[in-house]
């Protein structure tokens, strides 16, 4: 702006000023105009990147064992979302600590635990009030059908809304690699290529009517395809499993005894239920998607930015 105005009075002594005037409010109107779109632009795309993330949710991770170790190494290496550890091994948490507390749940056990029947309840009636659940390995070694040398003790009604029965023997403690062939584009498969794992994986049938979006490349102990990542939706009950432990970084090597894209799988399995396992837009028009701490600081430092600039043009 100041160089244009001193290019004007320059020209005033030649052609006059009201030429030159009618000039200035053009490019001073023009100018203005340009940085307020840029602006705009600039702020749309911030913006836009910060909504377009996945819903940030909150993740209650039961198991018997390793739930304090689970939930920290995801806090630490799943992006988007919380995890708050649940002990269930002697204790059963109410439907309403669960529904208050947390928007998806993760499910597993590390050996078999008589308290998995009614906590199978409480996760089944939790699913069945439209919040998606995430199960893991070791969830085949208590499921009833299982053929074991310990007798499983079931998970109540939460077998009659899971993806998978068991292959009749469960984790069959040898190596399992991802078959990128069965790899079905889905968010629950988004930007995962590879997923290995030396032991603690596979073991699963899938159900009449489970939606598989990849498999182990090996069978199972059937002969028949064995899922590593399938959900099931029952009415408003959406359950999700990804069949390898999710504490194996507990207590294996990363890139020895498991590997590939182990967290973006789990992470993309929250996102899934985080978003009401929908594929498309969401379904309510009203929902208004959480963030974390830091875009809401980020959209409002952009609001206040936004409205300097605004005033600052207007007085201008």
């Amino acid at each position: 702006m100041e160089t244009a105005t001193l290019a004007t009075v320059a020209i005033v002594a030649e052609i006059g000023l009201a030429p030159v005037a009618h000039v200035e409010v053009r490019i001073s109107m023009q100018t203005r105009r340009i940085r307020f779109t840029t602006a705009a632009i600039a702020i749309a795309v911030a913006a836009m990147l910060i909504n377009g993330s996945s819903h940030a949710a909150r993740v209650g991770v039961l198991s018997n064992n390793h739930a304090n170790e689970t939930a920290t190494d995801f806090s630490a290496k799943v992006t988007g979302h919380t995890f708050t550890a649940v002990n269930v091994s002697a204790a059963v948490p109410t439907l309403a600590t669960l529904t208050a507390n947390f928007d998806v749940l993760l499910l597993f056990e590390d050996s078999t635990f008589a308290n998995a029947t009614p906590v199978g309840n409480v996760v089944a009636a939790y699913a069945n009030a439209g919040r998606a659940v995430v199960l893991g390995t070791f969830y085949d070694q208590d499921r009833s059908d299982v053929a074991t040398v310990v007798t499983p003790n079931g998970w109540g009604a939460l077998e009659s809304i899971d993806p998978n029965t068991t292959d009749g023997v469960g984790t069959s403690y040898v190596p399992r690699s991802l078959d990128p062939a069965s790899i079905v584009a889905h968010p629950l498969t988004a930007g995962v290529t590879t997923l290995t794992a030396g032991q603690w994986a596979g073991g699963n049938q899938a159900k009449p009517g489970t939606i598989v979006v990849a498999n182990w490349l090996q069978k199972n102990a059937r002969g028949n395809p064995d899922p590593a990542i399938a959900y099931r939706i029952t009415g408003p009950a959406c359950v999700i499993h990804v069949a390898i432990a999710p504490d194996y970084p507990i207590g294996g090597v990363p890139g020895t005894d498991f590997g590939g894209d182990f967290y973006r799988v789990w992470r993309n399995a929250f996102d899934f239920g985080a978003a009401a396992c929908s594929t498309g837009p969401t379904p309510d028009p009203f929902a208004i998607p959480s963030h974390s701490p830091a875009s809401l600081a980020l959209t409002a430092l952009l609001l206040l930015l936004f409205g300097g600039f605004s005033r600052r043009l207007t007085r201008r």
